[in-house]
């Protein structure tokens, strides 16, 4: 990816030396330092949506479709130049290209990441939302192959679950941005430089977190 220790410093103080915005040294870290697409976003305020559709299907929950990505390697200038057309988006990560996702309820969510966490078991970065869904995120092409993962440990049924693969066409909002007008999204493990560029197979985790959401259910 080409970044440095040295880059990761200008990167985390340059907004205070230069006079960047926070969202823009958000954005920088997550395309300079983790490696990955971010997409502006659509903000939502009393229901209606900042994308102008008055039949918008998500309001706040969406990329802006005439918005382009800021691309992987941007720096913080680049990210300074590209946000100033949309000031006040929010920021989105699309999926499918430097990771998939699995998303589960976010008690479930909680109580299966610490499972896995005392288990030892490598994982990446995990949001949640304050619509109540927890995302993982684990090696691309995880969502192709999540119904056959669950199929072979023995669940014919994973829609029962309340546990889903999100892969390419989808997007999530990432912390600390508002998603839907009903609050920011946080992360409950942030990403770092040995989790967020390889995220862990999704087998890995599956077993612990179809189990957890399997007893939450119940």
């Amino acid at each position: 990816m080409g970044f440095t220790i040295g880059g990761i410093r200008e990167i985390r103080s340059g907004s205070r030396r230069r006079g960047r915005s926070s969202e823009c040294t958000t954005v920088a870290e997550f395309t300079g330092l983790w490696g990955w697409d971010v997409v502006p976003g659509a903000r939502a305020a009393a229901g209606a949506c900042s994308c102008g559709r008055a039949d918008c299907a998500a309001p706040g929950a969406h990329p802006l479709d005439f918005a382009p990505p800021v691309p992987a390697g941007a720096t913080l200038d680049d990210v300074t130049k590209a946000w100033a057309e949309f000031p006040g988006a929010a920021v989105m990560l699309p999926v499918g290209q430097a990771f998939d996702v699995i998303e589960v309820a976010e008690p479930a969510g909680r109580r299966a990441l610490v499972r896995l966490e005392r288990m030892g078991l490598p994982l990446g970065p995990v949001t949640a939302g304050p619509e109540g869904r927890a995302h993982f995120f684990v090696a691309p092409g995880a969502a192709a192959e999540l119904p056959g993962l669950l199929y072979r440990m023995g669940w014919d049924d994973p829609t029962s679950l309340d546990l889903h693969g999100l892969g390419p066409g989808t997007h999530i909002t990432a912390p600390p941005s508002d998603r839907g007008g009903l609050g920011p999204a946080r992360w409950l493990r942030p990403p770092s430089l040995d989790t967020a560029t390889k995220p862990p197979a999704a087998r890995l985790l599956l077993g612990t977190l179809a189990y957890v959401a399997h007893r939450s259910r119940a």
